[in-house]
């Protein structure tokens, strides 16, 4: 496959990104992505700073080729984190959940290149004025924690695309070959895949929230909690406690308290798939079993020249 400006900026072979995702993106998963020729990221949103050190560099021997770290920039640790990742020389850095400018700058001074993850247009003109190397636009159908405007990636990345002038990668939604070449074919440069990387040994998640996205069908998910953080589940018991909870008409407060601490941990990293928060895109619908990351990234290019071959006798 050809150059573009995403596989150049990252110096990678595939313009197929794996999410950052919570309890799910640890070292395994980065390197066997960007063994496999697309580019890995450790998800530091579930990471204490000492446990991220660790991760970079067990992933440094792991691959020789570039990996990324995701950060939230709402985490309570973070400069610490940031301070972590200038340290191990990683080269770069995705951010979330905040403002770009917090960091961009510093973090590009020190030779780290910096992409933002939006899920409107607002944002993604932003995050250009605060300078970031590229943009992750993710439409409504993404898991994990979402925009409130509800813009599916089918609307969301033309309307960017139009606006803005930096590279830009498509999320939300994103599982297989023919799902990358039509966002490509609407203006991304790349895709940024999550769930569909969530279904791999290589994962960190647990077994049992691993089979429940293999079992899931169109349906099964739901964006839910706008108050606090709006996220996308899967319909379990804490989820139908939530709804119990909305026909009260209830409190910011009876919400908090209702989710309580490390629900998300609980679900999709020790299995708990009664009181747990599982959090996974609407793609669910379309992953049917639990393979190796690189078999994923190697499928995801031969269905894309398919459907790219496919496309021009239309």
């Amino acid at each position: 496959m050809p150059k573009n400006k995403i596989t150049q900026l990252f110096n990678i072979q595939y313009p197929i990104i794996q999410a950052g995702m919570v309890w799910a993106s640890g070292w395994k998963l980065a390197s066997a992505v960007s063994n496999a020729g697309g580019l890995g990221i450790i998800g530091a949103g579930s990471m204490y700073p000492e446990i991220l050190k660790e991760h970079i560099e067990k992933c440094k021997k792991a691959t020789d080729k570039p990996f990324a770290v995701n950060v939230p920039l709402l985490y309570p640790d973070i400069d610490k984190i940031m301070e972590i990742i200038i340290q191990e020389k990683v080269e770069i850095v995705f951010t979330s959940a905040g403002n770009p400018k917090t960091w961009t700058k510093h973090l590009q001074e020190n030779g780290i290149k910096v992409v933002h993850v939006v899920s409107g247009v607002k944002f993604a003109l932003k995050s250009q004025e605060a300078g970031v190397d590229a943009v992750v636009a993710e439409g409504f159908e993404a898991g994990g924690h979402n925009g409130r405007d509800e813009t599916t990636t089918f609307t969301l990345i033309p309307m960017v695309k139009e606006k803005i002038d930096i590279p830009l990668i498509a999320a939300g939604g994103i599982a297989t070959g023919r799902g990358m070449l039509a966002a490509m074919v609407l203006g991304a440069d790349a895709v940024q895949v999550g769930s569909r990387f969530v279904a791999t040994p290589e994962a960190s998640s647990h077994q049992n929230f691993k089979e429940m996205v293999v079992n899931a069908q169109e349906g099964d998910t739901k964006l839910t909690l706008k108050e606090l953080a709006p996220v996308r589940l899967l319909k379990n018991k804490f989820f139908e406690d939530v709804q119990k909870l909305y026909a009260e008409n209830p409190s910011k407060e009876q919400l908090i308290e209702l989710l309580g601490r490390a629900r998300a941990k609980k679900g999709m990293f020790e299995g708990d798939l009664e009181e747990g928060e599982l959090e996974i895109g609407q793609i669910s619908g379309l992953i049917h079993e639990i393979k190796p990351a690189a078999e994923i990234v190697k499928e995801m290019m031969k269905e894309f020249e398919t459907a790219k071959k496919e496309v021009s006798t239309f």
